[in-house]
């Protein structure tokens, strides 16, 4: 069982970028799938969520209207498609799994406690 966000960069403000998680060993869409993000010195936070049951997508507050979400089930992948990034946006990206069929939220973001298993990071650094 393997997750793996890739599709970081070194991003200007105001640009774009895709991160995909990809699964090995596993369906993903078996599960509920969240986006997560960790700048340094600070907590992780829940950016977005998908449950397995609905499809329903959740978005933090920062990003909602910049961040989607979406799945590509042929490839066995999720996506987060970043529009006008901002340098708040700088951190390592990760995506997670999570066996329950609903994103369990806490003030509205994904908790990062209810996801079990991880991916590594892709980077993402917003900067002029």
């Amino acid at each position: 069982v393997q997750l793996q966000a890739s599709g970081g960069g070194l991003v200007q403000p105001g640009g774009s970028l895709t991160l995909s998680c990809t699964a090995s060993g596993f369906t993903l869409e078996d599960y509920t799938i969240g986006w997560f993000r960790q700048a340094p010195g600070k907590e992780r936070e829940g950016v977005s969520c998908i449950s397995r049951s609905d499809d329903r997508t959740y978005y933090a507050d920062s990003v909602k209207g910049r961040f989607t979400m979406s799945k590509d089930s042929a490839k066995n992948m999720v996506n987060l498609q970043i529009n006008r990034l901002e340098p708040e946006d700088t951190a390592t990206y990760y995506c997670a799994i999570d066996d329950y069929g609903f994103c369990t939220l806490v003030a509205g973001i994904p908790d990062p406690l209810s996801f079990g298993s991880w991916g590594q990071g892709t980077q993402v650094t917003v900067s002029s």
